[in-house]
């Protein structure tokens, strides 16, 4: 059996992927890309650009949500997708609403100010690539940078628009587990999981796989502390299920 995870290191959706497999206690190799030098690879596996891409002996499944269904059918122990079909509708739309709502406006609002920082942002979007990745990048980051602002439609407004978001659904995730330790009754699921994965970058874990700096750019570094009592429930899900 061979499971081969096409991913970029600091993407939080393939952190979701490698959280489902390692969950699960199953062996992968990582197939680390470079982002704008993956598209070539990407379209010769799958009908979309992005990633994750899970290669599972030939059979290809692109996006976290649908990897972990995929996981939890192909390799049922320690399902992530609750069994109560009521349950399980839950944990779903917490997913959806966790990709929509934190994946793309984390996205967005740490990337408008990392992308202006290339000193850490290169080798953050570089770590476990080829040993020429990194020389390249610095070549080609400007060109790099006005496609990542493009494609996510990062600017000013939509940072500020997308921080907006991100404190919401932080403080609806707060509200929801206040008196208990789940966003679904009865145990961990996809739904938990994906919250963390989500929010993960704003830890700077080492659990996360890169080495972080020691600090991000202004605002970021600020609002990370401002926001550290709102994220110690995230915290607690990705220290003792991580």
């Amino acid at each position: 059996m061979a499971i081969i995870l096409y991913q970029f290191p600091i993407s939080h959706y393939c952190e979701k992927a490698r959280w489902a497999l390692d969950f699960k206690g199953l062996d992968f190799q990582a197939q680390n890309l470079m982002p704008g030098m993956h598209i070539k690879i990407v379209r010769q596996l799958a009908h979309k650009t992005s990633v994750p891409v899970l290669d599972h002996d030939g059979v290809i499944v692109q996006g976290s949500s649908q990897i972990i269904s995929y996981l939890d059918d192909t390799f049922p122990e320690r399902k992530l997708t609750p069994v109560n079909p009521q349950e399980a509708q839950q944990a779903l739309e917490w997913e959806r609403y966790l990709d929509a709502e934190v994946g793309v406006h984390l996205r967005r609002y740490v990337y408008h100010t990392l992308l202006e920082h290339p000193k850490v942002a290169i080798p953050l979007l570089t770590q476990g690539g080829p040993w020429w990745a990194k020389p390249l990048f610095k070549v080609t980051f400007p060109k790099v940078r006005k496609l990542m602002r493009q494609y996510m439609k990062i600017d000013a407004a939509g940072a500020a628009e997308s921080r907006q978001r991100l404190e919401a659904a932080l403080d609806r995730v707060n509200e929801a587990v206040a008196g208990r330790h789940f966003l679904v009754d009865g145990a961990f699921s996809r739904a938990d999981l994906t919250a963390a994965a989500l929010f993960a970058p704003l830890l700077m874990s080492p659990k996360y796989g890169l080495v972080w700096p020691k600090a991000m750019p202004e605002p970021l570094h600020s609002d990370v502390a401002r926001l550290a009592g709102k994220l110690a429930w995230v915290e607690s899900i990705y220290n003792d299920y991580r």
